[in-house]
């Protein structure tokens, strides 16, 4: 299962929904796009090194961008952007999880809902 950046969102806010369906994912996997997301909205240094600990602790697969997996991201932003406003960081989210065959836990199903060959499981906030 790949997990979406919305979703570690909720786990740093306290949802104990998210820390319920995350303690049985370890080891989390992430697009290295959720990581950078994640690290671009820390404010402080001290924050960064609390989401580096916990990625550790969490035993978190980083799954870095490919040759395959840009190929797929601009292949859905060609059918999608326009049409459905899919986004980037969504493109790149999505095509990492189709390339490596694994289900997207998201709590924003609608961004995702059109592409093809995407699994979701939807996150209820």
């Amino acid at each position: 299962m790949l997990i979406d950046t919305d979703v570690l969102i909720w786990l740093a806010r306290g949802h104990e929904g998210a820390a319920q369906r995350l303690a049985n994912a370890v080891p989390w996997h992430l697009s290295v796009v959720t990581y950078i997301e994640l690290a671009q909205g820390c404010r402080s240094k001290a924050e960064l090194i609390r989401l580096k600990k916990g990625l550790a602790v969490s035993r978190a697969q980083l799954l870095p961008l490919t040759p395959a997996i840009s190929d797929r991201a601009m292949q859905l932003i060609d059918d999608f952007a326009l049409s459905h406003g899919l986004q980037l960081g969504d493109a790149l989210i999505a095509a990492t999880a189709i390339d490596s065959g694994q289900t997207l836990l998201t709590g924003n199903v609608k961004h995702f809902s059109s592409l093809p060959d995407l699994k979701l499981e939807a996150f209820v906030v």
